[in-house]
């Protein structure tokens, strides 16, 4: 007689994502913002700044494409009513995606310049890029966390956060473990890290990992917002 393990059988946590969700709308609805706030022909921080936006587009890249390549298919086969949403989830990838790519494209230039011309050209792609994003995020999470949580096991589920941190440079790790605690309510941190991450990197994150977080926001949002 075979049994069915629990991490087996249809229904999972899909509560995780929401907090991905917010690191994609914090990053990306400040990112503007940031660049804007660059002087012309400060190259320094436009290296600061354009480096966080570069890391944090890449991150969104590997997200979407994590799923794209293990989530879709599955939830048109197993909950058919669906897949109307799973196309407009298509369709919304490819749209986010080919903003990535101007953004790729007009990045290095202002890098380079820090010209207010170069400057404004980044920021209004990524003013489209967080329209887009923030419509995207919104409807996934209305219309097909629900229907994850209800057909797929939880370790298909684990396998998207899996896909998404072997996308991410080890060296970086920690860095995106950072704007992820930065989504929970500081009253239950601790709780989260308990429930969240095994005792090894726990102890690292406490130990070196939040300092150096800590650090990297302060260059990218200024120390007077570092707090924050």
């Amino acid at each position: 007689m075979t049994t069915t393990s629990q991490t087996d059988r249809p229904g999972c946590d899909t509560s995780d994502m929401i907090h991905i969700h917010q690191v994609f709308r914090r990053a990306f609805v400040d990112a503007p913002v940031l660049v804007r706030g660059v002087a012309a022909g400060d190259r320094a921080r436009a290296a600061v700044v354009g480096a966080h936006v570069r890391e944090m587009a890449d991150v969104l890249h590997g997200h979407h494409r994590g799923e794209d390549l293990i989530l879709w298919d599955k939830l048109e086969e197993r909950s058919p009513a669906c897949a109307l949403h799973v196309g407009l989830m298509r369709s919304q990838h490819a749209t986010v995606g080919t903003l990535l790519e101007r953004l790729h494209t007009v990045l290095p230039g202002w890098e380079g310049s820090a010209s207010a011309e170069d400057r404004e050209a980044v920021a209004e792609v990524l003013d489209e890029i967080r329209a887009a994003l923030l419509t995207h995020l919104g409807m996934e999470e209305d219309r097909i966390l629900p229907a994850a949580s209800s057909v797929l096991s939880q370790r298909e589920w684990d396998q998207l956060g899996e896909h998404g941190r072997a996308a991410v440079p080890r060296d970086r790790l920690i860095v995106l473990l950072g704007w992820i605690v930065e989504t929970i309510p500081p009253a239950q941190r601790a709780e989260w890290l308990r429930s969240n991450l095994p005792l090894p990197l726990r102890a690292m994150w406490l130990a070196v990992g939040r300092r150096k977080f800590a650090a990297h926001r302060a260059r990218v949002y200024g120390t007077a917002l570092a707090a924050g």
